[in-house]
Protein backbone atom coordinates (compact mmCIF):
# COMPACT_ATOMS: atom_id res chain seq x y z
CA UNK A 1 0.00 0.00 0.00
CA UNK A 2 0.93 3.62 -0.93
CA UNK A 3 0.39 6.14 1.68
CA UNK A 4 0.86 9.96 1.16
CA UNK A 5 0.33 12.36 4.14
CA UNK A 6 -0.41 16.43 3.54
CA UNK A 7 0.64 18.35 6.49
CA UNK A 8 0.14 22.43 7.07
CA UNK A 9 3.10 24.34 7.56
CA UNK A 10 3.17 23.97 11.13
CA UNK A 11 5.48 21.88 13.26
CA UNK A 12 2.22 21.30 15.66
CA UNK A 13 0.29 19.67 12.86
CA UNK A 14 3.29 17.63 11.23
CA UNK A 15 4.80 15.94 14.98
CA UNK A 16 2.27 14.29 15.34
CA UNK A 17 1.61 13.01 11.74
CA UNK A 18 4.96 11.61 11.91
CA UNK A 19 4.88 8.58 14.41
CA UNK A 20 1.86 7.64 12.31
CA UNK A 21 3.45 7.23 9.16
CA UNK A 22 6.49 5.41 10.51
CA UNK A 23 4.68 2.96 12.15
CA UNK A 24 2.99 2.39 8.26
CA UNK A 25 6.12 2.18 7.17
CA UNK A 26 7.35 -0.36 9.61
CA UNK A 27 4.53 -2.67 8.78
CA UNK A 28 6.12 -2.65 5.01
CA UNK A 29 3.95 0.10 3.00
CA UNK A 30 5.13 2.65 1.27
CA UNK A 31 5.33 6.70 2.89
CA UNK A 32 5.64 9.64 1.80
CA UNK A 33 4.60 13.37 3.43
CA UNK A 34 4.09 16.94 2.44
CA UNK A 35 5.71 19.01 4.85
CA UNK A 36 7.52 22.11 6.16
CA UNK A 37 10.73 22.59 3.81
CA UNK A 38 12.89 23.09 6.88
CA UNK A 39 12.13 19.65 8.41
CA UNK A 40 12.74 17.59 5.62
CA UNK A 41 16.36 17.02 6.65
CA UNK A 42 14.68 15.82 10.20
CA UNK A 43 12.50 13.31 8.27
CA UNK A 44 15.11 11.86 6.46
CA UNK A 45 17.21 11.41 9.55
CA UNK A 46 13.74 9.05 10.67
CA UNK A 47 13.72 7.31 7.22
CA UNK A 48 10.49 8.90 5.76
CA UNK A 49 10.65 10.28 2.42
CA UNK A 50 9.31 13.52 2.26
CA UNK A 51 8.87 16.92 -0.31
CA UNK A 52 8.04 20.69 0.42
CA UNK A 53 4.82 22.22 0.54
CA UNK A 54 4.80 24.92 -2.00
CA UNK A 55 6.54 27.54 -0.61
CA UNK A 56 3.80 29.96 -1.46
CA UNK A 57 1.38 28.07 0.98
CA UNK A 58 3.71 27.78 3.67
CA UNK A 59 4.49 31.85 3.09
CA UNK A 60 1.26 31.97 4.44
CA UNK A 61 1.09 32.81 8.41
CA UNK A 62 -1.30 32.77 10.74
CA UNK A 63 -1.49 36.20 11.78
CA UNK A 64 -3.81 36.18 14.87
CA UNK A 65 -1.39 37.57 17.27
CA UNK A 66 -1.76 41.18 15.91
CA UNK A 67 -5.45 40.72 16.98
CA UNK A 68 -6.71 42.69 19.87
CA UNK A 69 -10.26 40.60 20.36
CA UNK A 70 -10.86 36.77 19.93
CA UNK A 71 -13.34 36.83 17.56
CA UNK A 72 -11.31 39.02 15.32
CA UNK A 73 -8.30 36.88 15.64
CA UNK A 74 -10.75 33.78 14.99
CA UNK A 75 -11.46 34.93 11.51
CA UNK A 76 -8.35 35.74 11.24
CA UNK A 77 -6.68 32.05 11.24
CA UNK A 78 -9.86 30.98 9.10
CA UNK A 79 -8.64 33.46 6.54
CA UNK A 80 -5.04 32.11 7.04
CA UNK A 81 -6.44 28.51 6.10
CA UNK A 82 -8.64 30.07 3.04
CA UNK A 83 -5.71 31.48 1.48
CA UNK A 84 -3.56 28.30 1.86
CA UNK A 85 -6.55 26.41 0.25
CA UNK A 86 -6.01 27.67 -2.71
CA UNK A 87 -2.33 26.63 -2.83
CA UNK A 88 -2.80 23.05 -1.38
CA UNK A 89 -5.24 22.41 -3.97
CA UNK A 90 -2.53 22.14 -6.79
CA UNK A 91 -0.15 21.16 -4.64
CA UNK A 92 -1.44 17.44 -3.55
CA UNK A 93 -2.51 17.28 -7.28
CA UNK A 94 1.00 17.52 -7.90
CA UNK A 95 1.65 15.00 -4.95
CA UNK A 96 -1.03 12.23 -5.96
CA UNK A 97 0.55 12.75 -9.30
CA UNK A 98 4.18 12.09 -8.49
CA UNK A 99 3.41 9.25 -5.95
CA UNK A 100 -0.28 7.45 -7.12
CA UNK A 101 -1.49 6.53 -3.57
CA UNK A 102 -4.01 3.92 -2.32
CA UNK A 103 -4.52 6.05 0.77
CA UNK A 104 -4.19 9.85 1.54
CA UNK A 105 -4.67 11.59 4.64
CA UNK A 106 -4.59 15.09 5.18
CA UNK A 107 -4.05 17.38 7.66
CA UNK A 108 -7.50 19.03 9.24
CA UNK A 109 -6.37 22.76 8.83
CA UNK A 110 -5.95 21.48 4.74
CA UNK A 111 -9.17 22.57 3.26
CA UNK A 112 -7.84 22.90 -0.43
CA UNK A 113 -6.10 19.07 0.30
CA UNK A 114 -8.98 18.05 1.29
CA UNK A 115 -11.17 18.92 -1.61
CA UNK A 116 -8.14 16.82 -3.90
CA UNK A 117 -8.28 14.13 -1.70
CA UNK A 118 -12.18 13.68 -1.91
CA UNK A 119 -12.22 14.42 -5.68
CA UNK A 120 -9.80 12.08 -6.46
CA UNK A 121 -11.97 8.68 -5.75
CA UNK A 122 -9.14 7.43 -3.53
CA UNK A 123 -9.81 6.11 0.18
CA UNK A 124 -8.70 8.89 2.64
CA UNK A 125 -8.69 9.95 6.13
CA UNK A 126 -8.06 13.30 7.87
CA UNK A 127 -6.49 13.48 10.93
CA UNK A 128 -6.79 16.27 13.78
CA UNK A 129 -3.95 17.28 16.49
CA UNK A 130 -6.44 19.26 18.14
CA UNK A 131 -9.77 19.09 19.90
CA UNK A 132 -12.81 18.66 17.00
CA UNK A 133 -15.27 21.40 17.28
CA UNK A 134 -18.36 18.59 16.63
CA UNK A 135 -21.86 19.85 17.98
CA UNK A 136 -22.69 17.39 20.93
CA UNK A 137 -25.73 16.67 23.13
CA UNK A 138 -23.01 16.05 25.92
CA UNK A 139 -20.85 18.49 26.06
CA UNK A 140 -20.63 22.38 25.72
CA UNK A 141 -20.18 23.92 22.54
CA UNK A 142 -16.22 24.21 21.35
CA UNK A 143 -14.49 27.78 20.85
CA UNK A 144 -15.01 29.54 24.55
CA UNK A 145 -13.40 27.23 27.10
CA UNK A 146 -16.93 26.42 28.77
CA UNK A 147 -17.63 24.37 31.66
CA UNK A 148 -19.67 21.21 31.46
CA UNK A 149 -23.37 21.54 32.39
CA UNK A 150 -26.38 19.31 33.39
CA UNK A 151 -29.72 19.84 33.37
CA UNK A 152 -32.17 22.35 32.00
CA UNK A 153 -29.94 25.33 32.45
CA UNK A 154 -26.32 23.85 31.13
CA UNK A 155 -28.59 22.24 27.95
CA UNK A 156 -30.31 25.84 27.07
CA UNK A 157 -26.77 27.05 27.49
CA UNK A 158 -25.28 24.68 25.16
CA UNK A 159 -27.76 24.92 22.69
CA UNK A 160 -28.18 28.34 21.96
CA UNK A 161 -24.40 28.99 22.03
CA UNK A 162 -23.69 26.26 19.84
CA UNK A 163 -26.09 27.95 17.41
CA UNK A 164 -24.44 31.34 17.44
CA UNK A 165 -20.76 30.01 17.34
CA UNK A 166 -21.38 27.38 14.83
CA UNK A 167 -22.95 29.93 12.45
CA UNK A 168 -20.55 32.26 12.67
CA UNK A 169 -17.89 29.85 11.73
CA UNK A 170 -20.01 28.51 8.93
CA UNK A 171 -20.37 32.44 7.14
CA UNK A 172 -16.71 32.49 7.45
CA UNK A 173 -15.31 29.42 6.45
CA UNK A 174 -18.29 27.56 4.21
CA UNK A 175 -17.94 30.21 1.35
CA UNK A 176 -14.01 29.54 0.46
CA UNK A 177 -14.44 26.00 1.13
CA UNK A 178 -17.76 25.63 -0.89
CA UNK A 179 -15.50 27.61 -3.96
CA UNK A 180 -13.13 24.95 -3.99
CA UNK A 181 -15.57 22.37 -3.67
CA UNK A 182 -17.51 23.61 -6.78
CA UNK A 183 -14.35 23.58 -8.66
CA UNK A 184 -13.42 20.29 -8.20
CA UNK A 185 -16.97 18.38 -8.71
CA UNK A 186 -17.97 18.50 -5.18
CA UNK A 187 -21.59 19.20 -3.79
CA UNK A 188 -21.76 21.78 -1.66
CA UNK A 189 -22.02 21.37 2.29
CA UNK A 190 -23.39 23.48 4.77
CA UNK A 191 -21.84 23.18 8.01
CA UNK A 192 -18.29 22.68 8.52
CA UNK A 193 -19.16 19.70 10.60
CA UNK A 194 -20.23 18.26 7.18
CA UNK A 195 -16.55 18.81 5.87
CA UNK A 196 -15.55 16.75 9.02
CA UNK A 197 -17.80 14.14 8.11
CA UNK A 198 -17.14 13.82 4.49
CA UNK A 199 -13.71 11.18 5.05
CA UNK A 200 -13.96 7.61 5.47
CA UNK A 201 -12.17 8.13 8.80
CA UNK A 202 -11.25 10.98 11.16
CA UNK A 203 -8.32 10.36 13.33
CA UNK A 204 -8.77 12.45 16.63
CA UNK A 205 -5.21 12.55 17.93
CA UNK A 206 -6.46 12.56 22.00
CA UNK A 207 -8.68 10.42 24.16
CA UNK A 208 -12.04 9.90 26.20
CA UNK A 209 -10.21 10.71 29.75
CA UNK A 210 -9.15 14.08 28.86
CA UNK A 211 -11.59 15.06 26.10
CA UNK A 212 -15.28 14.89 27.19
CA UNK A 213 -16.82 11.62 27.19
CA UNK A 214 -20.27 11.57 24.88
CA UNK A 215 -21.99 8.73 22.86
CA UNK A 216 -22.95 10.96 19.62
CA UNK A 217 -19.00 11.36 17.89
CA UNK A 218 -20.07 11.11 13.93
CA UNK A 219 -19.02 7.44 12.83
CA UNK A 220 -16.07 8.46 10.73
CA UNK A 221 -14.51 9.78 14.11
CA UNK A 222 -11.93 7.07 15.93
CA UNK A 223 -9.92 8.39 19.04
CA UNK A 224 -6.40 7.26 19.09
CA UNK A 225 -5.05 9.13 21.38
CA UNK A 226 -1.58 11.81 21.04
CA UNK A 227 1.21 10.63 18.72
CA UNK A 228 4.14 12.25 20.09
CA UNK A 229 7.30 12.82 18.33
CA UNK A 230 10.12 15.57 17.91
CA UNK A 231 13.76 16.15 16.55
CA UNK A 232 16.49 16.36 19.07
CA UNK A 233 18.26 19.18 19.55
CA UNK A 234 22.15 19.06 20.07
CA UNK A 235 23.00 22.69 20.35
CA UNK A 236 20.67 25.78 21.78
CA UNK A 237 18.52 26.88 18.49
CA UNK A 238 19.18 23.86 16.34
CA UNK A 239 18.06 20.85 15.57
CA UNK A 240 19.79 17.45 14.13
CA UNK A 241 17.82 14.70 13.34
CA UNK A 242 16.26 12.03 15.81
CA UNK A 243 17.38 8.38 15.45
CA UNK A 244 14.97 6.15 13.42
CA UNK A 245 11.57 5.52 15.39
CA UNK A 246 12.16 2.12 14.81
CA UNK A 247 15.66 2.59 17.41
CA UNK A 248 13.62 4.92 19.61
CA UNK A 249 12.47 3.72 23.09
CA UNK A 250 9.66 4.94 24.97
CA UNK A 251 11.62 5.84 28.07
CA UNK A 252 15.22 6.62 26.78
CA UNK A 253 18.18 5.81 29.43
CA UNK A 254 18.91 9.19 30.27
CA UNK A 255 22.21 9.26 28.91
CA UNK A 256 20.92 8.88 25.06
CA UNK A 257 18.87 12.22 25.19
CA UNK A 258 19.09 14.20 27.93
CA UNK A 259 21.10 17.53 27.48
CA UNK A 260 24.44 17.95 29.66
CA UNK A 261 23.14 20.75 31.12
CA UNK A 262 20.07 19.40 32.68
CA UNK A 263 22.11 17.88 34.97
CA UNK A 264 23.20 20.81 36.57
CA UNK A 265 20.03 22.01 37.18
CA UNK A 266 18.48 21.86 40.56
CA UNK A 267 15.01 19.95 41.63
CA UNK A 268 11.74 21.00 41.56
CA UNK A 269 12.47 21.42 37.87
CA UNK A 270 9.38 22.90 36.19
CA UNK A 271 9.39 23.29 32.49
CA UNK A 272 8.07 26.38 31.19
CA UNK A 273 7.22 26.25 26.94
CA UNK A 274 5.69 28.85 24.16
CA UNK A 275 4.48 28.05 21.04
CA UNK A 276 5.96 27.22 18.07
CA UNK A 277 3.59 29.37 16.16
CA UNK A 278 3.98 33.38 17.00
CA UNK A 279 1.44 34.17 19.14
CA UNK A 280 1.38 36.98 22.68
CA UNK A 281 2.76 34.27 25.03
CA UNK A 282 5.75 35.74 26.12
CA UNK A 283 4.50 36.84 28.87
CA UNK A 284 4.12 33.77 30.06
CA UNK A 285 7.73 32.99 29.91
CA UNK A 286 8.90 36.53 31.69
CA UNK A 287 6.67 35.72 33.91
CA UNK A 288 7.72 32.38 35.14
CA UNK A 289 11.31 33.67 34.84
CA UNK A 290 10.39 36.11 37.41
CA UNK A 291 8.15 34.06 39.74
CA UNK A 292 9.66 30.49 39.97
CA UNK A 293 13.37 30.67 40.44
CA UNK A 294 12.76 33.87 43.69
CA UNK A 295 10.73 30.38 44.79
CA UNK A 296 13.66 27.90 45.00
CA UNK A 297 11.93 26.59 41.45
CA UNK A 298 14.31 25.93 38.75
CA UNK A 299 13.08 26.58 35.13
CA UNK A 300 13.87 25.37 31.64
CA UNK A 301 12.12 27.62 29.15
CA UNK A 302 11.29 26.99 25.29
CA UNK A 303 10.76 29.95 23.95
CA UNK A 304 10.09 28.27 20.35
CA UNK A 305 8.81 30.95 18.01
CA UNK A 306 10.57 34.15 20.09
CA UNK A 307 14.48 34.50 20.75
CA UNK A 308 15.85 33.83 23.80
CA UNK A 309 17.85 36.09 24.20
CA UNK A 310 14.70 38.40 24.80
CA UNK A 311 14.71 36.45 28.38
CA UNK A 312 16.31 37.57 31.91
CA UNK A 313 17.46 34.15 33.28
CA UNK A 314 18.02 33.83 36.73
CA UNK A 315 21.40 31.58 37.67
CA UNK A 316 19.85 28.02 38.17
CA UNK A 317 17.58 28.07 35.06
CA UNK A 318 17.92 28.06 31.71
CA UNK A 319 15.76 29.04 28.05
CA UNK A 320 16.39 27.68 24.94
CA UNK A 321 14.43 28.14 21.58
CA UNK A 322 14.00 24.15 21.42
CA UNK A 323 14.76 21.60 23.72
CA UNK A 324 14.32 17.59 24.35
CA UNK A 325 11.04 17.81 26.25
CA UNK A 326 10.93 13.82 26.77
CA UNK A 327 14.06 14.17 28.63
CA UNK A 328 13.03 17.55 31.22
CA UNK A 329 9.57 15.76 31.87
CA UNK A 330 11.05 12.76 33.29
CA UNK A 331 11.98 15.00 36.16
CA UNK A 332 9.96 17.82 35.65
CA UNK A 333 7.22 18.52 38.66
CA UNK A 334 4.91 20.51 36.11
CA UNK A 335 4.33 22.30 32.56
CA UNK A 336 3.33 25.48 32.09
CA UNK A 337 2.43 26.25 28.67
CA UNK A 338 -0.28 28.10 26.58
CA UNK A 339 -2.14 25.40 26.01
CA UNK A 340 -1.24 23.92 22.83
CA UNK A 341 -2.36 20.26 22.52
CA UNK A 342 1.48 19.14 21.51
CA UNK A 343 2.60 19.99 24.79
CA UNK A 344 -0.51 19.30 26.88
CA UNK A 345 -0.80 15.84 25.89
CA UNK A 346 3.16 15.12 25.80
CA UNK A 347 2.91 16.14 29.23
CA UNK A 348 -0.36 14.35 30.30
CA UNK A 349 1.40 10.98 28.91
CA UNK A 350 4.06 11.62 31.22
CA UNK A 351 1.60 12.08 33.95
CA UNK A 352 3.06 15.59 34.42
CA UNK A 353 0.37 18.27 35.65
CA UNK A 354 0.00 21.08 33.80
CA UNK A 355 -0.61 24.57 34.56
CA UNK A 356 -2.55 26.35 31.02
CA UNK A 357 -2.77 29.99 30.30
CA UNK A 358 -4.37 29.92 27.01
CA UNK A 359 -3.99 32.64 24.64
CA UNK A 360 -6.75 32.24 22.12
CA UNK A 361 -7.11 29.81 19.43
CA UNK A 362 -8.29 26.11 20.55
CA UNK A 363 -6.34 26.38 24.15
CA UNK A 364 -9.68 27.87 25.85
CA UNK A 365 -10.78 24.51 25.48
CA UNK A 366 -7.64 22.89 26.08
CA UNK A 367 -7.22 24.47 29.26
CA UNK A 368 -10.60 23.94 30.35
CA UNK A 369 -10.28 19.69 29.79
CA UNK A 370 -7.05 20.00 31.86
CA UNK A 371 -9.20 21.72 34.62
CA UNK A 372 -12.42 18.95 34.41
CA UNK A 373 -9.81 16.27 34.08
CA UNK A 374 -8.32 17.36 37.64
CA UNK A 375 -4.79 16.85 35.59
CA UNK A 376 -3.87 20.38 36.43
CA UNK A 377 -4.42 24.44 36.82
CA UNK A 378 -6.29 26.73 34.28
CA UNK A 379 -5.45 30.28 34.53
CA UNK A 380 -6.12 33.03 32.77
CA UNK A 381 -3.90 35.36 30.76
CA UNK A 382 -5.63 39.15 32.51
CA UNK A 383 -4.68 37.23 35.97
CA UNK A 384 -1.38 36.55 34.97
CA UNK A 385 1.18 37.91 37.78
CA UNK A 386 4.25 36.06 39.15
CA UNK A 387 2.52 35.29 41.95
CA UNK A 388 -0.33 33.77 40.77
CA UNK A 389 1.60 31.59 38.50
CA UNK A 390 3.41 30.78 41.63
CA UNK A 391 0.34 29.70 43.52
CA UNK A 392 -0.99 27.82 40.30
CA UNK A 393 2.13 25.68 40.05
CA UNK A 394 2.10 24.69 44.12
CA UNK A 395 -1.89 23.82 42.99
CA UNK A 396 -0.94 21.77 40.35
CA UNK A 397 1.76 20.07 42.14
CA UNK A 398 -1.47 18.20 43.65
CA UNK A 399 -2.81 16.95 40.23
CA UNK A 400 -1.08 14.35 39.72
CA UNK A 401 -3.01 11.70 40.25
CA UNK A 402 -5.67 13.42 37.48
CA UNK A 403 -2.57 13.36 35.03
CA UNK A 404 -2.02 9.95 35.44
CA UNK A 405 -5.60 9.41 34.85
CA UNK A 406 -4.93 11.21 31.73
CA UNK A 407 -2.21 9.09 30.78
CA UNK A 408 -4.03 6.17 30.86
CA UNK A 409 -6.96 6.78 29.29
CA UNK A 410 -4.38 7.69 26.24
CA UNK A 411 -2.58 4.20 26.55
CA UNK A 412 -6.04 2.81 26.27
CA UNK A 413 -6.65 4.26 23.11
CA UNK A 414 -4.43 2.37 21.24
CA UNK A 415 -1.84 5.16 19.78
CA UNK A 416 0.53 4.35 16.89
CA UNK A 417 -1.16 0.63 16.65
CA UNK A 418 -4.89 1.96 16.32
CA UNK A 419 -4.15 4.95 14.52
CA UNK A 420 -2.29 2.53 11.46
CA UNK A 421 -5.19 -0.22 12.23
CA UNK A 422 -7.62 2.26 10.97
CA UNK A 423 -5.75 3.76 7.82
CA UNK A 424 -5.01 -0.33 6.42
CA UNK A 425 -8.84 -0.61 7.23
CA UNK A 426 -9.99 2.12 4.81
CA UNK A 427 -7.83 0.92 2.25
Amino acid sequence: MRVLTYTSPARGHLYPAVPIVAELAARGHRTAIVALAGELEHLAGIGIEGWAIDPAVERVEIEDWRERSMPKAELSVLKTFARRARGEAPDLERAIARWSPDVIVIDVNCWGAATVAEASGRPWAMYSPYLLPFRSREAPPFGLGLRPRDGVVGTLRDAILGRLIAASFDRAAMPSINALRGEHGLARLKRYGEVLERPPLMLALTAEGFEYPRSDWPANVRLVGPTNWGPSPATPGSHTPSPPLAEQTPSPPPAEREPAWLAELADPLVLVTCSTERQRDKRLLHVALEALPAAGISVIGTSAAHDPAIFAVPPGSRVERFAAHEAILRRATCVVCHGGMGITQKALAAEVPVVVVPFGRDQLDTARRVEFARAGVRLSPRRLTPQRLLDAVREAWECREGAGHVSRAYAQAGGLTAAADAIEAIA
